[in-house]
Formats: C-alpha cells, sequence, structure tokens
C-alpha cells in the first residue's frame, strides 16, 4: 500500500528528526512517501494536493499541518513571509475558521479519492500563547475531521508541555535561521534544547530525532490500527 504523508516542516523532516523514515522503516511492506513542505499551512496543502495526489496515486494518507497556521495568526511578524512565500493572501494570515475550512478540504479531497485518511494533532512548546493557538487550531481540524468519520491521533496529552517556557514571539530571523541552519548541515540539536529548557523538541516546535522516533511509533500504531 502507498501512503502519503502530507504536512509542513515536520513532516518533511529534514530540520530536526524525520518521523516519516521512522514510519518506513516500522511498516516496511509499504510504500511510504513524505509529502512534507517547510513552512506550509493547511491552505498551501489544499492547494497542491491534486498535484499531489496526480502524481503519487496514494492509497492512504496521514495529514499533519497546523503549527504555521497557529504562528501565521499569533506572531505578526512573520506574516510577510507567509504573505511573499506561501502567497497567503492579502495579509499573510490563516485564520481559525481559514485553517478548519481547509482542512475540511483537504479530508474531503481524499475521502472522494476513496483514500484511508487519517489526520495528526501536533503540539508546540514555543511558548504559551503559540501553544494555546495550537490547541485552538487543532480543536477545529479535531472537528472536521470528527464530521467526516476520519480517525484521529491526538498527540497533545503525551507531548505538550504544563508550563511552557517564557519566550518572545517568533519573528522573521527565526525563520531564517531555521533556512540558514538545514543549508548548512547544522544539527547540534541538544545543546539548542538545553539553551532554550525545551523538553521534546530543540527550538520549541521542531522535533528531537529521539521525539521523532516516539512520533513514528505512535503514527505508525495508529496507521495500522486505526486506518489501514
Amino acid at each position: 500500500m502507498r501512503i502519503i504523508f502530507l504536512g509542513d516542516s515536520l513532516t518533511w523532516g529534514g530540520y530536526g528528526g524525520n518521523f516519516v523514515d521512522v514510519v518506513a522503516q516500522l511498516m516496511p511492506e509499504h510504500d511510504i512517501i513524505n509529502a512534507g513542505v517547510g513552512g506550509d499551512t493547511a491552505i498551501n496543502i489544499e492547494r497542491r494536493l491534486d498535484d499531489e495526489l496526480a502524481e503519487h496515486q496514494p492509497d492512504a494518507a496521514f495529514v499533519m499541518v497546523g503549527g504555521n497556521d497557529a504562528v501565521s495568526y499569533t506572531m505578526p511578524k512573520t506574516r510577510n513571509y507567509y504573505k511573499s512565500s506561501k502567497k497567503i493572501k492579502p495579509d499573510g494570515i490563516v485564520t481559525p475558521e481559514q485553517h478548519a475550512d481547509a482542512i475540511h478540504n483537504i479530508l474531503m479531497e481524499l475521502l472522494g479519492q476513496r483514500i484511508l485518511t487519517g489526520l495528526g494533532l501536533a503540539p508546540t512548546e514555543y511558548n504559551a500563547e503559540l501553544l494555546q493557538a495550537r490547541r485552538q487550531y487543532a480543536d477545529l481540524a479535531r472537528q472536521e475531521a470528527e464530521k467526516l468519520r476520519v480517525p484521529v491521533l491526538d498527540l497533545f496529552d503525551e507531548f505538550a508541555p504544563e508550563q511552557p517556557v517564557d519566550r518572545d514571539p517568533v519573528d522573521l530571523k527565526f525563520i531564517q535561521v531555521i533556512g540558514q541552519r538545514s543549508n548548512s548541515g547544522w544539527s547540534d540539536y541538544e545543546a539548542e534544547r538545553q539553551h532554550w529548557g525545551y523538553t521534546y523538541t530543540f527550538d520549541g516546535m521542531h522535533l528531537l530525532p529521539e521525539t521523532a522516533k516516539l512520533y513514528g511509533k505512535r503514527i505508525a500504531a495508529f496507521l495500522t490500527e486505526n486506518v489501514l
């Protein structure tokens, strides 16, 4: 069976741990396609969905997106990036309502093509404000999935911190650092984690390699038990 993973940088896995690779190792009988794109919102996935499905012809899909949507909504200094690089018009903001609509449309398209589908909900630990927004977006996505009887894997209880660190809002410099480090092959994840005091990520958003292994195990079991 061919399974496509649709998401943002967490799914792409080029900056931090790669849970899709872990799933591929745990499910060698399946053809695993990583269609994660760094910086993507649900709107971006909705826009490229037809092309991804036409190219890969998957039998099943796992969708996990929302971190960038919440960042765009709560962190004003990032909006120029989402407006210019991700073509989120007119102001670089994905509102909660727009996120819910995009998730609905993504799931409807997948189900309409008879693709077995699961939805993942992943938290953040960047700071308390972003975690709260991420919960809001996750709740909306869950509601859309439940309406369509799409199975949901909620990773919040296991990974969301009880007391997030106190950190300034995300800005354009934060996004630029991601690109610079990705291009340079930087991988000093543990030192970065310790610097900020995070638990399962190294910068508040992106997964440590050890966390990616846990994500991969949870997702592989979820797909086997609830989707395939």
